[in-house]
């Protein structure tokens, strides 16, 4: 069985933030994920999923090195974790990100890596410290009960990413060695870059270094049920692969409804949910 997540960053547009709780609960979601709740109190956090039942199972830390979330990714930072001459951003936006997971008792936090300069030279130096910053990040976790996730992104979105691909990602997990560092596998971002999705789920899955996934339609990034990835064999392929290999994680739904904000539009578009996978239930 499949559990899903609703990303409440990019569904429900059409309501503001601390109203999409309720409206993900009403759908049927036991779960949320966000990239940068830190516009509202935690309590105030704490009180809205407390009120649906929900458990927040991942969050962003925060993009750039400025006290606004919202205001460094309109900016156009992707996250500081490989960027050099941003170690005590880095250090402080996951700190931050941290106090709000065990405020919210969110397990998952992921700490995105930046964009690099064209430059080759560049290059040695930022694998060097994004290794040693995510080295870092999971010791602070490690005391919370946490796990520090990293993504590849793919680069026709966010142009010289530095994490693009999936093997990188688990590369740098295994020569990182803490127990607590995972990769989230994005499966939209995954087909762009490099496709071979379902072989890469049989491979990555099976090796416990895969703690979420995350899912949307390609190109356009809307529901599952349109464009080029054929989700209802996906879906099979992780549950068969979930099935054998004990993994019992979240997918977050991460994608931009194609009613956009219009009333109800991504209620009336999560039929999904029953043509390509089974329901969601309660999660164990």
């Amino acid at each position: 069985m499949l559990h899903f997540a609703a990303n409440l960053s990019m569904l429900y547009p059409e309501l503001p933030f601390l109203e999409r709780f309720d409206a993900a609960a009403r759908d049927g979601f036991k779960a949320v994920e966000c990239l940068f709740p830190y516009e509202w109190p935690a309590a105030e956090l704490r009180a809205r999923l407390r009120a649906n039942d929900l458990q927040l199972v991942l969050l962003n830390a925060p993009p750039g090195t400025g006290l606004s979330a919202s205001a460094d990714w309109a900016a156009g930072w992707r996250g500081t974790a490989a960027m050099l001459g941003c170690e005590a951003a880095f250090r402080q936006g996951a700190a931050r990100a941290l106090r709000l997971a065990e405020a919210l008792h969110c397990p998952r936090i992921h700490c995105l890596a930046g964009t690099l300069p064209k430059s080759p030279g560049h290059l040695p130096a930022a694998q060097l410290l994004y290794r040693r910053n995510l080295r870092w990040v999971a010791a602070q976790a490690q005391g919370a009960g946490c796990d520090v996730l990293i993504e590849p992104i793919n680069r026709r979105d966010v142009p010289g990413y530095f994490l693009n691909r999936q093997a990188h990602a688990h590369v740098i997990v295994q020569e990182v060695g803490a127990d607590n560092l995972k990769v989230q596998m994005d499966l939209y971002h995954c087909q762009i870059s490099e496709g071979d999705v379902t072989a890469r789920i049989q491979r990555y899955l099976p090796t416990g270094r895969v703690a979420h996934f995350q899912i949307a339609g390609v190109p356009a990034r809307h529901e599952p049920d349109e464009g080029e990835l054929d989700y209802a064999h996906v879906f099979r392929v992780l549950s068969e692969v979930a099935a054998s290999s004990g993994w019992q994680g979240w997918i977050g739904c991460e994608y931009r409804p194609r009613l956009g904000r219009s009333a109800g539009g991504t209620s009336r578009g999560l039929s999904w949910r029953t043509t390509l996978a089974p329901p969601p239930q309660d999660h164990a």
